[in-house]
C-alpha cells in the first residue's frame, strides 16, 4: 500500500499538524499527513476565532514565514477586531471571528492543492524506531508506513477522557474516540509524561436568544487582515458578536452543581488552563465577582450554533442549562451540546531540542498541546517550526530555530524548552521581553526574508515586503529632512493643546510628540502631497508613525537584544557534565544537567539558575 518511504509523516490533522505537513510539503519533501478522520482537518475544537493578545502576532508570524493560518482566518472571517488600539504598537493584536465550517474546508482545500502531500486516514497507534532513530509508524490495523521523520500533533486525542458531570467516556474531543498505544510507547522509550485538562463551553440554538437584552460587540469600521499577500482582500461585510453577563443568581444555580462536578470530587486531577479557567473554577476563585462577561459568538455566516464564550464547563447537563436560562437574553435558550473538560496526555517539552525534535529519538519531533501548550495559534506555530526542521534533516540542511528578539514563535518554543511547563501555555505579551521590536505590523520584515530562504515564502511576496520597507524607511526620512515653520506647524499643534514653536523644526520632532498622529501631520500639504506623489498605502503610513513615535523605544530594545545575542554565540558542548563544577548550586546543576541548554544564553533562563551560576560556567568554558 505505501511502497515508498516518506521523508516526513505527520501525525494528526488539527492547526499543528495541518501547517507541519504544508511547510514540509511544501519545502520539497515527500510528505503524508495520517488522521482519524479525514473530514476533521483543521477542526476548531474549542472557540470559532484566530488570534488575539499576543496571538494573533503568532499568526501574522506564520503568514510572514508562509504559512497557512493566516491565509485561511482571513478567506474564513466573519469579524475582523485589532484589540488595544488604545495602547502602543506593540499592543496591537489582530483577532477574526471565522467561519467554522469555512475554515476547515478552506485549509482541507489548500493542503488537497498542495504538492508533495499524501492523506491517510487511520489512527496511528505506535512510531517504529531503531537504533534510536525513528523509521515510521505503525496503525491500529497493523499496517506499518516508512518514513525518514515523524512529527508527532497528537492534540488531545492521547488517552483522552471526556468529563460532563458525574460521567466520563474516553474520546479526543465531542464525537471523536482517544488515540491509544503512542503515549505508553513512549514512556518505554524513557519519555516522561503527564496529563493536563481543558475544556469548551455549550453550543446553543441562535434562534433561541434574546439578542436585544445583550450588548452588541461590531468589528472594526475599517478591518485589516492577517495575510500579507496582496490578493487576499480585508472583510467588506461582517457579523457582530454580543456580550452579556452572569448573575449572582447564576452562581447560585452552579453552585448547586458542585458536588458532583468533577473539577471538585476529585474525577479530575490534571492541571487545566490558568487564563481560559471555567466558569465553575471562576466563581470559586474569584467570590467576590458577582458577575462575569460572557461573550456570545455566532459559529459561521449562515448557521444558527452559537458559541458561548466564558462559559467553559464540566458541570452536569441539566446544572448547565439551567444556570445558562437565567443569564439575561438566554432565558428560552436550546442546547446543541453541553460543555465538557477533556484530559489528556502530555509530554513535558524539557525533553526537547529548539527545533522541537526529541532529545531520546533521532528524527522524532513534537507539536502542540502534546508539549503542553494550549490554543490554535501556538499549536500552529509549533507545527509550523516542526515541519520545517523535519525536512531541513531530512535534506541535511542547517536546522532552523528562531530566536527570542525574532518572533513570538521563538519566545514560545524558547519558554517550554528551557522552562517547560506545568499548565497549559498561553502565549502573552508580557512573556516577551522585546515586545517592541516583535509587533503585529512588521512580522513581514523580520521574518519573510527567512521563509524565502526556507523555499516557503515565493519571490514576489519577498520583492513586496522590501519595496514596502524601501518606501516606509524614505517616509521617515522624509520627516527627518523636512523642517516646518511656526506659522503652519503652531495652529495645528495648538488645536491638539500642544506646545507652539518658536523657530522652524524638523517635521520628526513634531510627529514624535505622543498626542499627534498621521493626520494631524497630513493637514501639513508637504506631507499629504508626498503620499500621494508616492503613492503609499495605509500599511507603509502606519508603519512610519509607528517608527517616528517609537524610534527610541525600539533603538534600546535593539541594543538590549544584540547584548543578550553575545551570550548566544557561547556554546556549551553537548553532554556537558555540570557536577565537576564544584561552585555552583546545586540545584543550577541538577536544573542544566536536565534541560542540556546549548549556549549560556539559554543556561541563563532556566529558573532556579542564578547569574553567579552562570558567572562559574563562563568562567570553566572560559578555560
Amino acid at each position: 500500500m505505501f511502497s515508498d518511504i516518506y521523508d516526513v509523516i505527520v501525525v494528526g490533522a488539527g492547526h499543528a499538524g495541518s501547517e507541519a505537513a504544508a511547510a514540509a510539503a511544501n519545502m520539497g519533501s515527500k510528505t503524508l499527513l495520517i488522521t482519524m478522520n479525514l473530514q476533521n482537518i483543521a477542526q476548531m475544537s474549542c472557540n470559532p476565532a484566530m488570534g488575539g493578545i499576543a496571538k494573533g502576532q503568532i499568526v501574522r508570524e506564520i503568514d510572514a514565514l508562509g504559512g497557512y493560518s493566516g491565509i485561511v482566518s482571513d478567506t474564513s472571517a466573519i469579524q475582523f477586531k485589532m484589540l488595544n488600539k488604545s495602547k502602543g504598537p506593540a499592543m496591537w493584536s489582530p483577532r477574526v471571528q471565522s467561519d467554522r465550517m469555512r475554515f476547515a474546508e478552506d485549509w482541507r482545500l489548500l493542503l488537497e492543492q498542495t504538492e508533495n502531500l499524501d492523506f491517510y486516514q487511520e489512527m496511528v497507534s505506535g512510531i517504529i524506531v531503531e537504533h534510536g532513530k525513528v523509521v515510521g509508524v505503525k496503525t491500529s490495523l497493523g499496517i506499518e508506513v516508512r518514513a525518514k521523520s515523524v512529527v508527532l500533533t497528537n492534540g488531545t486525542f492521547l488517552n483522552g477522557l471526556i468529563h460532563i458531570g458525574d460521567k466520563n467516556f474516553g474520546g479526543g474531543r465531542a464525537g471523536e474516540r482517544a488515540a491509544t498505544g503512542i503515549t505508553e510507547q513512549l514512556i518505554d522509550l524513557g519519555f516522561d509524561s503527564g496529563r493536563m485538562k481543558t475544556g469548551t463551553p455549550p453550543r446553543v440554538d441562535g434562534r433561541s436568544l434574546d439578542y436585544s437584552k445583550m450588548i452588541e460587540q461590531p468589528g472594526d469600521t475599517n478591518p485589516e487582515k492577517f495575510s500579507y499577500l496582496e490578493h487576499i482582500k480585508p472583510l467588506t461585510d461582517q457579523r457582530s458578536c454580543h456580550m452579556t453577563y452572569t448573575s449572582p443568581e447564576v452562581h447560585d444555580l452552579l453552585r448547586e452543581g458542585f458536588d458532583r462536578s468533577p473539577m471538585f470530587n476529585g474525577r479530575i486531577q490534571s492541571t487545566g488552563p490558568r487564563y481560559c479557567p471555567s466558569i465553575e473554577d471562576k466563581i470559586n476563585r474569584f467570590a467576590d465577582k458577582d458577575r462575569h462577561q460572557l461573550f456570545v459568538e455566532p459559529e459561521g455566516w449562515n448557521t444558527v450554533e452559537v458559541y458561548v464564550n466564558g462559559f467553559s464547563t464540566s458541570l452536569p447537563e441539566d446544572v448547565q442549562f439551567k444556570a445558562l436560562k437565567s443569564v439575561a437574553g438566554f432565558e428560552n435558550v436550546k442546547f446543541f451540546r453541553p460543555g465538557y473538560a477533556i484530559e489528556y496526555d502530555y509530554f513535558p517539552p524539557t525533553q526537547l531540542k529548539h527545533t522541537l525534535e526529541t532529545k531520546l529519538v533521532e528524527g522524532l519531533f513534537f507539536a502542540g498541546q502534546i508539549n503542553g501548550t494550549t490554543g490554535y495559534e501556538e499549536a500552529a506555530s509549533q507545527g509550523l517550526m516542526a515541519g520545517i526542521n523535519a525536512a531541513l534533516k531530512v535534506q541535511e540542511k542547517e536546522a532552523f530555530t528562531l530566536k527570542r528578539n525574532e518572533a513570538y514563535i521563538g519566545v514560545l518554543i524558547d519558554d517550554l524548552i528551557t522552562k517547560g511547563t506545568e499548565e497549559p501555555y498561553r502565549m502573552f505579551t508580557s512573556r516577551a521581553e522585546y515586545r517592541t521590536l516583535l509587533r503585529q505590523d512588521n512580522a513581514d520584515f523580520r521574518l519573510t526574508p527567512k521563509g524565502y530562504n526556507l523555499g516557503l515564502a515565493s519571490e514576489k511576496r519577498l520583492r513586496r515586503m522590501e519595496e514596502k520597507q524601501k518606501q516606509s524607511d524614505a517616509f521617515v526620512q522624509f520627516f527627518r529632512d523636512t523642517s516646518i515653520k511656526p506659522e503652519l506647524a503652531n495652529p495645528v499643534l495648538e488645536s491638539k493643546n500642544s506646545s507652539p514653536v518658536k523657530q522652524s523644526d524638523k517635521m520628526f520632532k513634531l510627529f514624535s510628540r505622543p498626542n499627534i498622529t498621521t493626520e494631524d501631520m497630513r493637514k501639513f500639504n508637504v506631507v499629504e502631497d508626498y503620499i500621494e506623489n508616492n503613492q503609499l498605502d495605509r500599511e507603509v503610513i502606519e508603519q512610519t508613525e509607528i517608527q517616528v513615535k517609537y524610534a527610541g523605544y525600539i533603538e534600546k530594545e535593539k541594543n538590549n537584544a544584540d547584548k543578550l545575542n553575545r551570550l548566544e554565540d557561547v556554546k556549551i558542548p553537548t553532554d556537558f557534565d555540570y557536577s565537576k563544577l564544584k561552585s555552583m548550586s546545586t540545584e543550577a546543576k541538577q536544573k542544566l544537567s536536565k534541560v542540556q541548554p546549548v549556549t549560556i544564553s539559554q543556561a541563563s533562563r532556566i529558573s532556579g539558575v542564578s547569574p553567579s551560576d552562570i558567572s562559574v560556567l563562563l568562567v570553566y568554558l572560559g578555560r
